[in-house]
């Protein structure tokens, strides 16, 4: 099965867009994800409707971080970009009949909720700032590498 990476990825993004001081287009965005510039914009869109980016069309546009991000959680951004499954984990149906795949069930049903509950909770106490590297790796990260406008 595969991950879903939109939590990891906007995380990536914002960072960016915050440390970049200006709008970025959807298009160099995309370069940075190795994606194609709808993808960006599809998920932008979600992150926008929460209020957490804005975008200026035209000349001189693009997307900007609408919030510090010391008041966006990593909660905050999953819940942006659709609330994706936390886990791969799934249950089996292959006998719904059988009385020991039912409690199996019920067990992995019940433990994967409250791993759920306790990995939602720290996302709500983890900011998108307090993982951002300090400003002096950024700066040495910005000088080895050109983030193109």
């Amino acid at each position: 099965m595969p991950t879903d990476s939109r939590l990891s990825r906007m995380l990536h993004v914002l960072i960016h867009m915050d440390r970049h001081g200006g709008p970025l287009t959807s298009e160099t965005i995309a370069g940075m994800l190795g994606t194609n510039p709808v993808v960006v914009r599809r998920t932008m869109s979600g992150l926008k409707a929460a209020g957490y980016v804005a975008s200026e069309k035209g000349h001189g546009g693009g997307w900007t971080v609408a919030r510090p991000l010391d008041q966006i959680t990593l909660l905050d951004i999953h819940e942006a970009v659709g609330s994706p499954k936390l886990f791969a984990i799934g249950l089996a149906d292959d006998d719904p009949a059988c009385l020991i795949e039912r409690a199996v069930n019920a067990a992995m049903t019940e433990t994967l909720s409250d791993a759920e509950r306790m990995l939602r909770a720290r996302l709500s106490e983890v900011t998108v700032a307090s993982v951002a590297p300090d400003v002096e790796q950024f700066d040495a990260y910005l000088a080895a590498h050109t983030v193109r406008t």
